[in-house]
Parts: C-alpha cells; structure tokens; sequence
C-alpha cells in the first residue's frame, strides 16, 4: 500500500504499516490478507447500524442516479430539506434550525460562530469567550481545539495560537461545582457559551458525568444567560442508550452539534442546530447580521439520503432495545476486568464500555494484541474501550469482551 498516504495520529516513522481494509459487512472488517476483524469501535463510533445496512446502501444508489450533489448557496433539494425537518422533529424543544456541514470538526467550529454571532447581532460586544471543561475534546480545527483540554489533550503544542479560553473541572461535587458557577458569574458578561460532551467526555478519555452534572451544567448557563452549546457527536443517535444524551437530563441546549453516526457511518456529514431564539438574531434588513459561513458540501445529497435512511432505521428498527441490550451483555463481561492489577474501573453506559487503566500502556502493542485476538479495537490513552455497531450479535460481542479480557490481563502481569 502507498507511503504517500499521511495517517491521522500516527507518528509514521515508527509506527508500523497500517492493516488494509478490503471490505466490510454487519459488525466486521474483511482484511486484504484474508482475515476477518469483529470491529469493537464502529470506525470511529459511525457505524451504529453496522456496515453495508441494505436500507442506507440503497438509499444512497437511488440519489446518485437524480443528483450526487447541488450546491446549496442559492437552490435546495428534498433530501436536505427533509433532513433538517427529520432532525428538528427529533431534538428536544425548540433546536429547529439546521446548518449542515461536513465533518464534527466544523459543526463545532460553526456553532461557536453562530454563538459569538448571536451576541453580536444582540448588541452584546464584549462576548467573545467560550467555557469548556477538563478533559474536553471537540475537534481538531483551530476554534475546535481552543475548547479542548489544554494540558491533557492533543493540541498542547498549539497554545500559543489559538485562542484563550476558560477550561475549568466538570462539576463532579460540591467543591467543583461553586468553582464552575463562581467562574461563569464573574465572567459571564464576556462569555458567549459553555460548552460541554452531554454525560461522556469521549475522545477526552471515555469520562462519564451523571445527568445530575449536566442539569447543573445548564441551570447555570440558564442563569447567566449564557447560551449553552452540546457537543453530541459522539453521544447522539443512541450511543447512551437515548437519541441524544440530553434527554436524560431533560436538557434543551442552546445549540447541538451532531455528526459521526449521523450518516449510520457511511458518508460525511455534520449540522449544527440552533433554536428559534438564536436563529432570529440572525434575522434583519442588514445583510451583515447574516449568517457568512458556507462550507462547499454542505448538504451534500447522498449524505443526506444516507442520514434520512439512518433515521428511518432508528424509527423502524430497535436500535435503542439493541443498546440496552449491549449495555447489559457488556456491564455483566467487562466485569472479569476490575479485579485485574492495573484496572482502576471498569464503566459502562449505553453502548460505551470502558476499562480504564492505571497507566498508559503501550498503546500499539496492545492494539497489534488485539489483532492477534481478531479484533478492531484501538485503546486511547490508559483506556481500553468499546463502542460496537449496536446490531452486533452476541457471539460477536462476546468475543469483543473476551479479547478485552486476555489482552488487558495479559498485559496486567506484565513487568512494567
């Protein structure tokens, strides 16, 4: 396979040649040398209704034979319009505005420009600022990585560029939480938003909050009149075991970011939705309180057909019963992991299970362990975790637990 190809996170001149993919189906990845992987992390968390689901595949063929793509500057298609309708319907309250893009990245990057914006177009100059917690992680792009952890994350070597913003613990307790609430009140006239991973910090760690926190999170915000951004990228379409994270809190937020499992894994796309409130600010006979901010793809229409056929899959089919279902098989395996020596918690929500470790271990001599056990599952940091596709039989599922098991006891005798 070419060397021209640069790989995400991934020192290249030491880490090994990466595994060819030739093929997938249901909850597995066919290797180019013959092998077959049970995929543990659903590429990424997308593939929430495994791959090659019939229903999106033909979604997707029936759209590329009328139009690919159209711009969206000036026309529209039914598939985007049906799309912000289908997803309006779903979220809680008022969120009834949808701005599409392509990636998470952005959806984040255009709902802190739409906060910001929205202070703007209210008069309020001086709100500019945006709160985000510890162990954050919201992107890659600059805006994005301003929200991330900056000690504990990736984007460390970047602090000089980009901008300040005010990191602070999650409300975990009583002292956390008067910490989180003096810091908005004695900024609260220069922040434009807090934001914040409903109920699992994610590529931050796999750190899960209780529905508590974020009610806490919100009442905050409510108070303050600060708007309240929801990063559910990760968390939306069931992956907590509801639609979006906030319901279990029974949270409206000011404005949500929805991509990964958006398209049920198989083509990019993203939105980013705000509600009534937010949107009107944009509305006025000056063309410069407008929203400027375009992305070329954006409601790309095969990526709306596949994320319309999702959709209909989560109406159709028992996605959030197949959640609960993983939820329990995983709580009940995983278990075998806490006694281990070097296991500091075992943790399960929805269809997330995490083995956190006491240590980072090696982390590609694990994941080539899990490999050898005919696996697709990629630890982060001192975390081993699953999030599988949610149509994962038992047989397969249990195999993703056993291989948790052997690798990180095996790795648990080790020496250091």
């Amino acid at each position: 396979m070419t060397t021209r190809l640069w790989r995400p996170y991934c020192q290249e001149q030491t880490t090994p040649a990466p595994l060819t993919a030739s093929a997938t189906a249901g909850s597995r990845i066919a290797l180019a040398d013959g092998r077959t992987l049970i995929d543990g992390i659903s590429s990424w968390w997308t593939a929430c209704h495994g791959y090659n689901h019939p229903v999106i595949r033909a979604a997707v063929a029936e759209q590329l034979e009328a139009m690919p793509h159209v711009m969206l500057g000036g026309l529209v298609h039914e598939q985007a319009s049906v799309l912000a309708d289908r997803l309006a319907d779903a979220l809680p309250g008022d969120l009834e505005h949808v701005f599409l893009s392509e990636s998470g990245s952005v959806a984040v990057e255009i709902g802190l420009k739409i906060a910001r914006q929205y202070w703007l177009n209210s008069g309020a100059q001086d709100r500019s600022r945006f709160l985000a917690f510890q162990h954050a992680y919201h992107g890659d792009t600059f805006a994005a990585m301003s929200i991330c952890d900056p000690e504990e994350g990736m984007h460390s070597l970047f602090g000089d560029v980009v901008a300040g913003q005010l990191i602070v613990p999650m409300p975990r307790d009583s002292a956390t939480l008067a910490n989180f609430e003096r810091v908005v009140e004695q900024h609260a006239h220069e922040l434009a938003g807090i934001v914040l991973e409903p109920l699992v910090q994610a590529a931050g760690g796999m750190k899960f909050h209780s529905p508590d926190v974020l009610r806490a999170v919100a009442d905050t915000a409510a108070r303050h009149d600060v708007l309240l951004l929801l990063d559910e990228i990760a968390t939306g379409f069931g992956r907590t075991g509801t639609m979006f994270a906030c319901e279990q809190a029974a949270v409206q937020p000011d404005i949500v970011m929805l991509s990964k499992a958006l398209t049920g894994g198989t083509l990019p796309l993203a939105a980013t939705i705000a509600t009534r409130r937010v949107h009107d600010a944009f509305l006025s006979d000056d063309p410069l309180h407008a929203l400027m901010h375009g992305p070329t793809f954006m409601g790309n229409a095969l990526a709306c057909a596949a994320a319309n056929a999702s959709l209909t899959l989560f109406e159709t089919e028992p996605r959030l019963a197949q959640v609960a279902h993983i939820e329990r098989r995983m709580a009940r395996g995983l278990e075998a992991c806490r006694d281990l020596q070097h296991v500091a918690d075992v943790r399960v929500i929805g269809a997330i299970g995490v083995v956190q470790l006491d240590r980072v271990p090696d982390l590609e001599a694990l994941r080539q362990a899990f490999v050898a056990e005919g696996v697709w599952v990629r630890p982060l940091n001192d975390v081993v975790y699953l999030m599988p596709p949610f149509v994962i039989d038992d047989d397969d599922l249990d195999g993703l637990i056993s291989a948790v098991i052997r690798v990180v006891s095996r790795w648990s005798r080790a020496p250091c």
